[in-house]
């Protein structure tokens, strides 16, 4: 237990291990000692190697791919920890996956974005940290909670000090303009709109675009990008309407399927990103750059621990 806090604990599973150490390190404690493995049928086994009794429990654990395995592991370890009688327990999830259906578009889809919120609640999260939510409402999906970080004010400090000119921030279709102007007004730059249909999910198609690209540099911004066609399909079509050069970033890169064969074959000179969900060795290329939200979320904790304002972290 860190001198600094008290009765404070963070565990994590095996979803992010490198960005939970990073977090501890921040805090200036270790990671309380769990261990999460499994039985030879592939049940997930939890054990708390320590006591938690009257703790306030952070448990990080993004649930990324393989998403399943880790929100099944997530639960678990809140309902390891809520039995062995924390005082609080929060559920830091960097990155929140399932959270792409959070309506019924058609007649009888899920909307698995309140699913997983109920099986987190239900579990006995009492508190969730979280960034970048792919729709801002999924926070009303909680009964208990919900510290909602942004990862725009990480990827503004970056392009700030690279020190680009003739900058415009574009948002790769109408849902993410609320975020794209947001990073737009930090670096002090206009903003332009791709107008996008998708035929079906994972397919984009560039219909129209709202602003001017001709001759600046241009910045795509997204929350999450999946198999790269909204922002490969994007930079082409502004290089075509006069772009000098293209660059992305997002909060939360999952890249599966043909994602990383299409961002080395696309015209996006680079593409920054963060740490909330960890790029294994065959996702990492050479104009992938990926930036912390260690500190961020560290601060988080402690205000949340300290019963401080997290809202400050915004600015």
């Amino acid at each position: 237990m860190s001198r600094r806090f008290k009765n404070l604990k963070v565990l994590t599973g095996n979803a992010n291990v490198q960005l939970a150490e990073e977090i501890a390190e921040y805090l200036g404690m270790e990671l309380g000692s769990s261990k999460v493995a499994r039985f030879s049928d592939g049940e997930i086994n939890v054990t708390i190697d320590e006591s938690v009794r009257g703790a306030d429990v952070f448990i990080i654990q993004p649930t990324c791919t393989p998403v399943n395995d880790n929100l099944m592991e997530l639960l678990i370890m809140i309902d390891a920890v809520r039995r062995a009688s924390a005082r609080r327990i929060t559920a830091v999830l960097p990155y929140y996956g399932y959270a792409r259906q959070d309506r019924k578009a058609r007649a009888r889809d899920p909307i698995t974005a309140k699913l997983v919120a109920n099986l987190i609640v239900q579990a006995g999260a009492r508190r969730v940290l979280t960034m970048d939510l792919h729709a801002g409402q999924i926070q009303g999906f909680f009964d208990i909670p919900v510290d909602h970080l942004l990862g725009v004010p990480i990827l503004a400090e970056y392009y700030k000090n690279k020190g680009l000119e003739d900058v415009v921030v574009v948002s790769p279709d109408m849902g993410g303009v609320t975020r794209a102007r947001n990073l737009a007004e930090r670096i002090g730059a206009p903003l332009a709109i791709i107008d996008k249909r998708r035929p079906m999910p994972n397919v984009s198609e560039v219909m129209n675009l709202i602003g001017d690209v001709k001759g600046k540099n241009v910045i795509m911004t997204d929350d999450i990008i999946d198999t790269a066609g909204t922002i490969t399909n994007g930079a082409e079509a502004l290089l075509e309407r006069g772009a000098k050069n293209v660059y992305a970033c997002c909060t939360h890169a999952v890249l599966s399927g043909p994602a990383i064969t299409r961002l080395d074959k696309s015209p996006i000179a680079e593409l920054v990103t963060t740490n909330t969900i960890p790029l294994s060795k065959d996702k990492k290329l050479d104009k992938i750059k990926v930036l912390s939200v260690a500190p961020i979320m560290g601060e988080a904790i402690i205000r949340i621990h300290e019963d401080l304002s997290v809202s400050k972290l915004f600015d």
